[in-house]
Parts: structure tokens; C-alpha cells; sequence
């Protein structure tokens, strides 16, 4: 039952937030929102530290290289996020990033050494195909049009996303469900640097009527993520990751009517598809 809480947690936290994101990164830009969303969760989660000293002092030198290295693919997926959302149709994108709990049951087969049923596996290819549909416009081949760059955005967010929390749990048996996502966070100056390269403005989010966006965002999001991480340190992986990846659902709702963007009738069908699917993934995960 814990697990299952903690699942639903993850699915509001990450469903809204993602609303809360867009709205911000188009107000300040992907990468300024995202800087901005990294910079509020550190500081607002430092008040934790405190409390999470003893699971601290179990962490070695391996561990802390590993930790850093999907960090990586955490932050740069969360980039590439709001990138999609800002370059593409929100549910659209959001959908697509939403397969990424299929990609998790996959790499923790292949890995990890779990086991899934064939019904499972049969739902996951049905995220698959609804995932295919919204990726690629069949249209485009008869125009000779380009693929859209907000869906290639959103596929590697949801590859990075999968390679994160799939191969975290192993450092939060070891160190708690805390310290992972934190010393993840500490990949976002990768943010700073790639807008000055850019020379991209990093906007005031005061200035720019986006504080309110971001707090929210911030704090949603990161709600989500240690939520799942709490849920899947309970060794539920197939039950949390399904669960917690439905969140589409909510964002889609959200997106329409938020953001009233229209989309083709291919990419309807595709993220009906690939949102069943993953609805029934955590159906039958329960």
C-alpha cells in the first residue's frame, strides 16, 4: 500500500508540475526555466540535509561517481523537457516523455534481472505503437517535411528519464531515497554554462511575472521524484514506475485546456493509444 501512495504522489507531482514548467518556459525560455527550477529545489530541500546526515556517511567514492553519471541524464532529460514543451504541442510532447515507465520495466528486465508477465509486455508495446504515432506525422513523408525538433526533445527525455530511475534504486538502497535526486541536482550549472554558449539571457523570474510558476513547478516536480524514489526503494519497481508514468493523463487535460493547441488526427489517435496503455500497464502492475 505505501508503494501505491507514493505512485500517486509521483503521478500529481509530475502531471502538474510539467503544466507549471511550460507555462514558465515560455514566459523565460526552456533552459532559464529549467536553471530556475534546479536552483529553488536545491535550496528548498536543503532544509532536509539535517535530517538525512547518517545516510550520508554510507555513501562511497563509487557510488558518488555513479550517482553523478545518471545525474546527468536526470538534468539533461529535465532540459530537454522543456525544450519539447516549448518547441512542440505540450500534450504531444508530454505524452511521448510519458512512455518513458515502459522503458523502465524494459532496462529493469534486461539489467536487473526482474521479471514481467507477457500480458505486461504486450501493454508495453502498445505504449510503443501510440508513442510511434505521435513521433512520426506520416504526412511529413509526402510533404518531404522535417521531423518536428520538439519530438526529438521528447524522446530523449524519456530514454534519459528511463536510464535515471532505473538504475538509481541500486543508490537508494544503499543511501536512502534522498541523497540520490539531491546530488543529482548539482548537475545544473551544465544549465548556465550551455545558456552562455547560447548567449541566452537568464531572465528574473520577478521581472518576468514566472516566480509562481516555477515555485509551483519546483516544488511538484521534486515532489514526484522523491515520491517515486521512496516508492521504488520498496522494491516495487513494476508497480510504481507504471503508475507514476501515467501522469500523461493529468498533463494531457491540462495541456488542452491550458494551452488550447491544436493537434493532427494521427497524433490524437497516437497519445490515446499510448495513454491506454499506459493506464493499463498500471492496472495489471497492481
Amino acid at each position: 500500500m505505501p508503494a501505491f501512495v507514493f505512485a500517486l504522489l509521483s503521478y500529481f507531482g509530475w502531471g502538474t508540475g510539467d503544466i507549471f514548467g511550460a507555462i514558465a518556459a515560455r514566459k523565460i525560455g526552456a533552459y532559464a526555466a529549467t536553471l530556475w527550477i534546479f536552483i529553488f529545489g536545491i535550496i528548498l530541500f536543503s532544509f532536509y540535509i539535517p535530517f538525512a546526515t547518517k545516510e550520508l556517511l554510507m555513501l562511497t567514492g563509487p557510488l558518488l561517481l555513479l550517482n553523478l553519471g545518471l545525474g546527468f541524464f536526470f538534468v539533461s532529460g529535465n532540459i530537454a523537457i522543456n525544450e519539447s514543451l516549448v518547441r512542440s504541442n505540450p500534450s504531444l510532447a508530454l505524452t511521448i516523455i510519458g512512455g518513458f515507465p515502459a522503458l523502465v520495466v524494459i532496462f529493469s528486465l534486461l539489467f536487473l534481472g526482474e521479471h514481467i508477465s507477457s500480458l505486461q509486455f504486450l501493454v508495453i508495446l502498445i505504449i510503443f505503437l501510440g508513442v510511434f504515432l505521435c513521433t512520426l506525422d506520416l504526412r511529413m513523408f509526402k510533404k518531404k517535411q522535417r521531423v518536428d525538433k520538439g519530438i526529438i526533445f521528447a524522446l530523449y527525455a524519456m530514454v534519459s528519464l528511463a536510464i535515471y530511475f532505473t538504475f538509481i534504486k541500486g543508490i537508494i538502497r544503499e543511501i536512502g531515497w534522498f541523497w540520490p535526486n539531491f546530488i543529482s541536482f548539482f548537475w545544473f550549472p551544465m544549465i548556465y554554462f550551455i545558456m552562455k554558449w547560447k548567449q541566452m539571457k537568464i531572465e528574473n523570474p520577478i521581472k518576468t511575472k514566472s516566480l509562481i510558476a516555477i515555485g509551483a513547478s519546483t516544488f511538484l516536480l521534486r515532489m514526484g521524484d522523491f515520491a517515486f524514489n521512496l516508492g521504488i526503494s520498496s522494491g516495487f519497481t513494476t508497480l510504481v514506475a507504471p503508475i507514476a508514468g501515467a501522469y500523461p493523463t493529468l498533463s494531457v487535460i491540462l495541456g488542452f485546456k491550458v494551452f488550447k493547441e491544436p493537434i493532427s488526427m494521427q497524433q490524437r489517435i497516437g497519445i490515446i493509444v499510448s495513454l491506454t496503455g499506459i493506464v493499463l500497464l498500471g492496472l495489471i502492475s497492481i
